[in-house]
């Protein structure tokens, strides 16, 4: 006769264990989320410390690029008017840091270096990095110039210039074309391009 064998039932023991292990998977993952918590929460610190250092260097670096732009601009002032006599211009005076205010009219604008003589006068916009963009920005500044002096009876004309530290084949070939005079650092020197063509007249 055949018997048929059956499972023992889980003992007490048995499931109490299981209860126990159960327990403690729980207080593990528990233990696990609260760890990812801490981890979320302190990467989230830490991007919230990145941010700020990030806003803090980048008002150091304009601070910077700004004392920069002055600094050069008062290094090259006087030799730029020795470098335009080789080219035919003479200029007597070089001015950095003019600036027109005519609330009347409603004109605004800031000149980095003005050269002047009796018939001339020429607007050097330096920067650190000359760009296509900042180059529109100084034709738009010459137009403002040539409506003021108008309003003004200055009857001189106005040349342009643009000078920077790194200029790229773009910017130098837009710059020249536009009938700009281009300025470059070349070593202790500056050198002076001038412009494709006619230089032009404001």
């Amino acid at each position: 006769m055949e018997t048929t064998e059956t499972a023992n039932p889980p003992t007490f023991e048995t499931v109490w264990a299981a209860l126990q292990e159960t327990d403690r998977m729980i207080k593990e993952i528990g233990k696990k989320q609260e760890e990812t918590a801490r981890q979320m929460e302190e990467t989230g610190r830490r991007m919230e410390e990145t941010g700020r250092r990030i806003d803090e260097y980048n008002k150091r670096f304009g601070d910077f690029t700004n004392r920069f732009g002055e600094i050069v601009e008062y290094m090259v002032a006087p030799k730029l008017c020795e470098k335009f006599v080789e080219l035919g211009l003479d200029f007597p005076r070089a001015n950095p840091g003019v600036y027109v205010n005519d609330r009347v009219n409603q004109i605004f604008l800031e000149i980095d270096i003005m050269l002047e003589n009796g018939d001339k006068a020429m607007l050097v916009e330096v920067k650190t990095k000359l760009t296509i963009e900042r180059i529109n920005n100084h034709k738009s500044r010459l137009e403002k110039m040539r409506k003021y002096a108008d309003l003004h009876g200055d009857r001189r004309t106005f040349l342009g210039a643009v000078a920077g530290v790194v200029v790229t084949d773009e910017a130098r070939n837009y710059a020249l074309n536009e009938g700009f005079y281009l300025v470059e650092p070349s070593g202790e020197e500056l050198n002076i391009t001038p412009p494709n063509g006619e230089p032009r007249e404001w």
